[in-house]
């Protein structure tokens, strides 16, 4: 397995990093980039000199994962621990010392636990990669790495077809603006109460039938009970979705992640699962249930949709508003080993459509959706927006709806219009417009189609 370009020129600027002195380095790629591989390719030029690797993980899973990586990538595993850091740091005495650790999500790296590795292996090279180089939207990485590497931006992995494009929409279902913050998170108790609501889980159904209809999906959800229950209103409306979390047998969780490979399954709710570093299987949707302020968990969430196929375009839906605190997948970020002032908040500059929810660079004078022109007063109050859009659109001639190019843009002047639900059909077979499948059965009912 040959390394990408833009992998092997972050390979070669860590060596450079090395050779001018700095030994606790932290490199940063995007989700999605390959930064498994890109360790491995480390790993064996290590071991291929006879030099022990130390490679941590957090999670169980995510050992044997990397081990299938590196066995593939002909890393030498004789040379070569990988272990979780919680089993690691309980058997520092006992264990041969590593001329490198590698540090897998190295955004954890402040914690006790892992320093306790770093400090007794001292005379080991780090090296840490990550997509987000930050704590919590705080803390600076500077107390644990000397030198940052950045590699190729998550606008770029998908302009050169690395990473799937898609579409972001925010359709808010709970008002997250009273939680209070415990340790830099958000409370948890008080999370999975908002998030337990039965009208959650119905409008989360009814959202992904109109923006992921029939997509394979993954759901990420603020507790069991929260993930078992929007599992079961998905299969209540005859969608065939399965819940998992950590406390699912491995041998269960193994065959429904297969059963969703293969098609079987079409939605899989989850808590804490399909997180950081797991390889979730391809799918083309994502929900967030769960509000965060961890830059991170949302970066992992919202991107487990774009892996790339051709022609293929992902659909994150945020219900929790993880994008007015975090922004978007793909926003140009800067980063730093410098601490952070704690007083000083990240500039977020999305915007959301009011007339299709889709979430949009704060720059965007037209909504690339549904076609709606988005005013600077958009940002401030969209529901104005959008009735001052309604009143513009209900004064035009009545034959300007034959200047519409979407559906979206058809049932926006239908509403302005105030007319019946039938025109949008009518009139979207008469100018040609796609009409959405999920109403193919109107069509029919109405003698439309055939």
């Amino acid at each position: 397995m040959e390394l990408r370009p833009y992998q092997q020129d972050l390979v070669n600027n860590i060596k450079k990093s090395m050779l001018n002195g700095h030994r606790h380095i932290v490199a940063v790629l995007g989700c999605g980039g390959g930064k498994s591989v890109i360790q491995a390719a480390i790993a064996k030029s290590a071991t291929d000199k006879g030099n022990r690797v130390l490679f941590l993980v957090h999670r169980k899973e995510l050992c044997e994962q990397i081990e299938r990586t590196f066995r593939d990538m002909g890393v030498n595993l004789n040379l070569c621990h990988i272990g979780m850091v919680q089993t690691v740091t309980r058997r520092l005495a006992r264990m041969e010392i590593p001329a490198v650790i590698l540090q897998d999500e190295a955004h954890h790296a402040l914690s006790p636990t892992y320093r306790r590795i770093y400090d007794h292996f001292s005379d080991a090279y780090l090296l840490g990669f990550t997509a987000t180089p930050q704590r919590m939207n705080e803390g600076s990485l500077g107390a644990v790495f000397d030198d940052l590497i950045t590699s190729v931006s998550t606008s770029w992995l998908i302009e050169h077809h690395y990473l799937a494009p898609y579409h972001y929409y925010g359709v808010t279902l709970a008002d997250t603006s009273q939680l209070h913050t415990k340790h830099g998170e958000f409370d948890k108790a008080e999370v999975e109460e908002l998030m337990s609501k039965h009208v959650i889980y119905g409008n989360t159904v009814k959202n992904w039938k109109k923006y992921a209809d029939g997509k394979q999906t993954v759901v990420y959800c603020a507790s069991i009970v929260a993930s078992k229950a929007t599992a079961d209103e998905f299969r209540a409306a005859g969608v065939n979705a399965i819940h998992l979390d950590g406390s699912t047998p491995k041998h269960e969780r193994e065959r429904a992640v297969q059963a969703f490979r293969d098609g079987a399954v079409t939605v899989i709710c989850n808590v804490d699962l399909f997180g950081e570093g797991f390889d979730v299987p391809d799918c083309e949707a994502v929900v967030l249930l769960r509000p965060t302020k961890s830059l991170a968990l949302h970066i992992q969430q919202s991107m487990r949709s774009m892996r790339y196929k051709p022609n293929k375009e992902a659909i994150i839906m945020d219900h929790v508003g993880n994008f007015m605190r975090h922004g978007l997948p793909d926003d140009e970020r800067t980063w730093t080993l410098k601490t952070k002032k704690k007083k000083t908040k990240n500039k977020i500059n999305v915007k959301r459509c009011p007339n299709c929810y889709m979430v949009v660079p704060v720059s965007a004078k037209v909504c690339p959706t549904c076609g709606m022109e988005l005013t600077r007063e958009t940002e401030t109050n969209p529901s104005k927006t959008l009735d001052i859009m309604l009143q513009e659109i209900s004064r035009l001639p009545y034959d300007d709806y034959q200047k519409c190019k979407t559906w979206d843009q058809l049932e926006l002047f239908r509403k302005a219009k105030k007319y019946k639900f039938a025109w949008s059909l009518h009139k979207a077979l008469e100018i040609g417009i796609d009409i959405p499948d999920k109403y193919n059965y109107m069509l029919y009912r109405m003698g439309m189609r055939r």
